[in-house]
């Protein structure tokens, strides 16, 4: 053995037939192998860039209905300020419309009861002249018991009546 590494023929034939078959053994290997795994890793890849883009879409999406939502409930608002205002409105008119009436029905019954103090002061008045007419019709009577003609005694009665008059009776 004069050296380690020699360039003989034998050197170059396995060199020759390792490198074939080392190129027959990947090539095989890439179609057996390299080519499935290349092809799922595509695949992996592809259905990567499809969930990015359909959560893309999906965030676009979302972002509208937020949107959405927030311009309905803006619109609720609105609408329940509305529905507010004319609540009040409302209110406002019928409490307004129940103090008229109640005004109205406290002037009816002052009214009233001053209609029936006057019914009353009347019947008071008649009470009392009728009290006064007996009173003299009494008075009278004793006056005629002494002797006194029926013309002396209406003269009596008339002018007791005349002194008296209307002023006595509202007094």
């Amino acid at each position: 053995m004069e050296r380690l590494f020699s360039l003989d023929a034998q050197f170059l034939f396995d060199v020759a037939v390792m490198a074939l078959s080392m190129l027959v053994l990947f090539t095989l290997l890439s179609y057996l192998l390299f080519n499935p795994v290349r092809d799922m890793l595509e695949k992996r890849r592809q259905r990567v860039v499809d969930d990015q883009e359909s959560a893309k879409r999906e965030k676009a999406e979302a972002i509208a209905y937020r949107e959405e939502y927030e311009q309905k409930l803006k619109e609720v608002d609105k609408e329940v300020q509305v529905i507010l205002s004319d609540a009040r409105k409302r209110a406002l008119q019928n409490e307004a419309k129940i103090v008229a009436e109640a005004k109205e029905e406290a002037a009816r019954i002052i009214a009233r009861a001053n209609a029936e103090i006057e019914l009353e002061k009347k019947h008071a008045l008649n009470d009392m002249k009728q009290e006064m007419i007996t009173i003299a019709s009494m008075m009278a009577e004793k006056v005629v018991a002494a002797s006194i003609d029926t013309n002396v005694q209406e003269s009596l009665i008339d002018e007791t009546l005349k002194e008296m008059g209307e002023g006595t009776w509202l007094s």
